[in-house]
C-alpha cells in the first residue's frame, strides 16, 4: 500500500455557472486523486486585480496516495477538463475555474511546477477564511502559524461572504454505514487486506485485519503440508474465532461499521483442501462448535481473481514462504469459495470479478469495485 498523503486544495470560479464549476471540480477531484475528506462552505468575493465577475471559493481537503507534484498535475488537467484555457500573458483574468495546492501535509516544496505550502496563501482573505471552516489548527511549516492565526493577521481586508448554497461530497453516494460489518474474501493474494484497508481509511470504518504472520506454522506447512496441516488450520482456527470474537464485541463509537479483510468460514474452506478426510470430518466437529456462535457479516463480498493473477500479485508481495505455492491449489481454494457462496443462503454476497483490474494503482478501478458493491 502507497502512504496516504493529505492535500489541502482551494477552489475558485467567476466564469459561467459558478456552483456547477465548483461541484464539477470536486467530482473530479474525488475521481482522479482521492477521497475528499472535507469541504468548505462556499464564500463570495469579489474579483481582485481585473475587473469580472464575483468570485466564489472554497478549499477541500483530500486524502491521496499521489506525490504532491502528481497531485498538481491532475489539477490542471482537472482545470482544462472543465474548459480553463490560461493566458500565458501576465496577469489575472476571469476563470472558469481555479484550482491550487495550499498544502501537502507538511511538505515544502519548490519546484518549476508547484510551490508549497503555497507562497501567497497569507495575502488572501478568500483562500484563508474557506480553509479556516476545515483545517483552522493545521500549521503553516515555514511560518510556525495556524490556518487562524493567518487569518487573524491577513492584510487583506476584502469582504467574503459566505454564499447560500453548499457542495456536496461526492463519496457520500457510497453508504457503507447501513451494514454493520463487511467481510471482504478472496484468494491468496486477491487483494482482500488492500481493499478492506483503502475502504476504512475512506469511510470510517473499524479494521479487522487476520493475523496470519504471527501464525508459526504456515512457512512450515508450506514446506511439508501433510506434516502441519492439521495443527495450522487447527491453529488459524483458535486465532480466528478468539481475533474476530474480541474485534466484533469491542465497539468503536467514533466509526460507523467494521470491515474485516476475512471471514473465519475461511478455515473450513482451506480444511477441507488441505486436511485427508478423517481429520477434516473431526476438525468440521470443531468448527460448526464455534461457528455458531459467531457473529456473521451481513455483506460478504468476495474478490475473484484469476490464477495468473494471483500468481503475479503472490511473488509481487514477495513473502518467502508463499514463492512456491501450485496452481492447483489456488484453483481448489477459488473452487472450494465458490462451492461455499453458491449453496449459501444465510449471507448476503456480492462476488467481483477483478481479474483485468487493478484497484491499488488505479483509482478508477477502485470506484468501481466500490459501486459495485454499493449496488447490493
Amino acid at each position: 500500500m502507497y502512504p496516504i498523503r493529505k492535500v489541502y486544495i482551494a477552489l475558485g470560479s467567476n466564469k459561467g455557472d459558478r456552483m456547477k464549476q465548483l461541484q464539477d471540480a470536486v467530482d473530479l477531484v474525488f475521481e482522479r486523486i482521492g477521497n475528499v475528506q472535507s469541504i468548505s462552505r462556499v464564500y463570495h468575493s469579489k474579483a481582485s486585480g481585473f475587473d469580472g465577475e464575483d468570485f466564489l471559493n472554497c478549499c477541500c481537503i483530500v486524502e491521496t496516495v499521489l506525490t504532491a507534484e502528481a497531485t498538481m498535475k491532475a489539477l490542471l488537467d482537472i482545470e482544462t477538463t472543465l474548459g480553463r484555457v490560461r493566458n500565458s500573458g501576465a496577469g489575472y483574468e476571469s476563470r472558469t475555474i481555479d484550482l491550487d495546492i495550499l498544502f501537502y501535509d507538511d511538505l515544502i516544496l519548490d519546484t518549476q511546477l508547484l510551490r508549497v505550502p503555497h507562497l501567497r496563501m497569507r495575502e488572501r482573505r478568500f483562500v484563508l477564511q474557506p480553509l479556516n471552516d476545515i483545517a483552522g489548527s493545521v500549521m503553516h511549516p515555514t511560518l510556525n502559524l495556524t490556518v487562524s492565526e493567518l487569518l487573524g493577521t491577513c492584510p487583506d481586508m476584502n469582504d467574503v461572504e459566505p454564499f447560500h448554497v453548499w457542495l456536496k461530497n461526492p463519496g457520500k453516494q457510497f453508504n457503507f454505514s447501513e451494514h454493520n460489518y463487511i467481510a471482504i474474501e478472496g484468494n491468496i493474494g486477491a487483494g482482500k487486506t488492500s481493499l478492506a484497508t483503502m475502504i476504512s481509511n475512506d469511510f470510517n470504518a473499524k479494521l479487522i485485519l487476520e493475523r496470519f504472520a504471527d501464525n508459526p506454522f504456515l512457512p512450515k506447512f508450506y514446506e511439508e503440508p501433510h506434516r502441519y496441516a492439521f495443527t495450522l488450520e487447527m491453529s488459524f482456527l483458535a486465532d480466528r474465532y478468539q481475533q474476530i470474537s474480541d474485534d466484533l464485541s469491542q465497539l468503536d463509537l467514533f466509526k460507523d461499521f467494521m470491515v474485516s479483510d476475512y471471514d473465519i468460514y475461511k478455515s473450513l474452506i482451506f480444511s477441507k483442501i488441505t486436511l485427508p478426510e478423517d481429520e477434516f470430518l473431526l476438525y468440521r466437529k470443531l468448527f460448526y462448535l464455534m461457528y455458531k456462535d459467531i457473529a456473521k457479516p451481513d455483506l460478504y463480498v468476495y474478490l475473484y481473481q484469476n490464477t495468473a493473477r494471483l500468481q503475479e500479485n503472490i511473488k509481487k508481495r514477495g513473502r518467502d514462504y508463499e514463492q512456491n505455492i501450485a496452481n492447483d491449489y489456488l484453483e481448489k481454494i477459488n473452487s472450494g469459495y465458490l462451492e461455499f457462496l453458491k449453496n449459501q443462503t444465510d449471507l448476503k454476497v456480492k462476488i467481483i470479478d477483478i481479474s483485468d483490474r487493478d484497484f491499488v494503482g488505479n483509482r478508477a478501478d477502485y470506484l468501481w469495485i466500490l459501486n459495485e458493491i454499493a449496488k447490493v
